[in-house]
């Protein structure tokens, strides 16, 4: 079943009845953009200052405990509707897009924010979204809200990553099965594993082959990552980014050296977001391979997991 109408008749009764979702999407035709060569990788810079709620969320424990979940359905505003799907899922237009087309879908219950198990919805959720790129943000990995499962959708043709994938990317196949691939992908700017797989079941065998080789640091629920899943031609493939660093010292650094970006999938997938102008103007190539190198993966770590796939 595919989706296609029922979200764009979502969409078009809530840009309708919802005037701060409508305002946001309209700003979006004006807002600014930057485009960079970083080594093989074509990487956008988009300044949302709509996007600053994302970008410094508080994402400690104790701020998460002292607010309000947003997603959860008695929280969230009025005007805000969706659609049901796959019996715990409510597909809803994201008020403060980064793409023309955003989506966020939390799950109907206040659960943690794990992928491990749920690979086959998100697969599915890429099937029947056909249009869109579905993305899945680690908790520590740019999900502003940690304790409330949720995956995030944006139209295709946005990212770059998927098309610098088919010219430029340098993949080595590192594991095999029946219905699936999964290769290293480098020469990106940030090394990724990518699966393509023919079936959900395949799909999903080898992401939580991937997901047990990935390490997990003290004190957190899950390895580091985000994820881009796609489906295309009748295949499936799913991006996977591991993680050493949330943020990058720039972040927090004071004065001059202060850049308020924090990676999460949409920047691994290649586009940044830059919610202050300041940093919209001076960031350089250099300043996101820097980001870059500084949150991802090695070489070394890379094939340190390569090392560890059964």
């Amino acid at each position: 079943m595919n989706g296609t109408n029922d979200v764009a008749g979502l969409f078009q009764r809530q840009l309708h009845d919802w005037k701060l979702a409508a305002d946001n999407y309209a700003a979006l035709n004006s807002v600014k953009i930057k485009e960079y060569e970083v080594g093989e990788a074509h990487i956008k810079l988009q300044f949302n200052p709509a996007r600053i709620i994302s970008s410094a969320a508080k994402v400690d424990a104790k701020s998460i405990k002292a607010r309000r979940c947003f997603l959860c359905g008695e929280n969230r505003p009025a005007e805000q509707d969706g659609l049901q799907w796959g019996g715990e899922y409510m597909i809803l237009i994201n008020p403060y897009p980064i793409f023309p087309r955003h989506l966020t879908i939390p799950n109907l219950n206040h659960v943690p924010q794990q992928i491990s198990g749920r690979m086959p919805d998100m697969m599915r959720l890429a099937a029947y979204l056909d249009d869109f790129i579905v993305f899945y943000n680690g908790p520590r990995c740019g999900a502003s809200a940690p304790d409330h499962f949720h995956f995030q959708a944006g139209n295709k043709g946005f990212m770059t990553f998927d098309s610098d994938l088919e010219r430029h990317g340098k993949k080595q196949l590192v594991k095999k099965s029946a219905g699936a691939e999964m290769y290293l992908v480098e020469g990106l700017a940030r090394r990724a594993f990518v699966i393509y797989a023919s079936s959900v079941e395949a799909g999903d065998s080898m992401f939580e082959c991937l997901y047990k080789a990935l390490p997990v640091n003290d004190g957190d629920v899950e390895p580091m990552l985000n994820i881009l899943c796609w489906y295309t031609g009748g295949e499936w493939r799913i991006a996977v980014f591991p993680r050493v660093k949330h943020r990058p010292d720039c972040y927090f650094a004071e004065g001059e050296a202060n850049i308020l970006i924090t990676p999460a999938s949409v920047d691994m997938g290649g586009v940044f977001i830059a919610p202050l102008e300041k940093d919209f103007e001076k960031v350089t190539s250099a300043d996101i391979k820097g980001i870059l190198d500084e949150v991802c993966i090695s070489e070394e770590a890379a094939r340190h997991i390569v090392d560890n796939l059964k």
